[in-house]
């Protein structure tokens, strides 16, 4: 098994679990990007063999079963193998500089379904407590698939980042300072070319072809307009990125 972990302040529902799958963080690397996930298996019992299996060569800092429990499985002070490759922003090891949390669910390859309410509650308790121990921005909390936006959709368009974002976790507009958005654009004349150039502010990576730019689109879409994940940008697409990167502070 894995190290000792130490004890964190969160909920009473912490269990240890502890998972032999990490490595030491840099010296010097801040902890400041939190990356959010979907396990994207059958059940909860399967992801969290699979997390603390040594030969899978994957793990979290938290898996968060549907019925709220929380289990730790690596030290936050420890680099977790949650992320894989991709980028955020400035940040091209994520998982350097990042804490990784599981949310059980099938995802969109078992049945995707919403998740239950204890279990965003424990998400919630849990993300609120990290924020006391790390300064991680706002604009650095974020989906898996943001920052790995080729090859992964979790959490997906049913997590509810605006919830989250009501309690002070993450960007979403009209939440916590973030301007509003008006209504009534989602019709209007947009310049797909801008709305690139906005998700580039805003923390996904370069765009080298269409293919590119159409996942990043989609990605943007699952965290901050999951109504239509159609992938096509429109006035709304534009008018959401222009507030988000506008409330980036670098």
């Amino acid at each position: 098994m894995g190290e000792k972990i130490t004890k964190t302040r969160s909920a009473g529902n912490m269990i240890s679990h502890p998972s032999p799958n990490f490595g030491d963080r840099p010296d010097g690397c801040p902890i400041d990007i939190l990356v959010l996930h979907y396990t994207g298996m059958q059940s909860g019992a399967d992801a969290l063999e699979r997390l603390c299996d040594p030969e899978s060569s994957v793990s979290s800092h938290y898996l968060i079963e549907e019925d709220g429990r929380i289990f730790q499985l690596v030290d936050e002070g420890k680099r977790a193998w949650h992320a894989g490759l991709g980028i955020w922003q400035d940040c091209s090891d994520v998982n350097s500089n990042s804490i990784g949390i599981e949310i059980v669910n099938p995802g969109h390859e078992y049945g995707y379904r919403p998740f239950p309410e204890i279990q965003i509650k424990s998400v919630i308790d849990l993300t609120q407590d990290i924020l006391k121990r790390h300064e991680i921005p706002a604009s650095r909390i974020i989906a898996h698939s943001d920052m790995a936006p080729d090859r992964k959709e979790d959490p997906g368009e049913l997590f509810p980042w605006q919830q989250l974002a009501e309690h002070g976790i993450g960007l979403w507009p009209g939440c916590h300072g973030v301007a509003e958005i008006s209504s009534g654009i989602s019709g209007t004349a947009a310049s797909p070319d801008e709305f690139y150039r906005l998700l580039e502010a805003i923390g996904y990576g370069p765009a080298d072809s269409d293919e590119d730019k159409a996942k990043r689109t989609i990605a943007f879409q699952r965290h901050w307009r999951q109504n239509d994940i159609s992938g096509d940008v429109d006035g709304e697409c534009i008018a959401i990125a222009k507030v988000l990167a506008s409330a980036i502070i670098r």
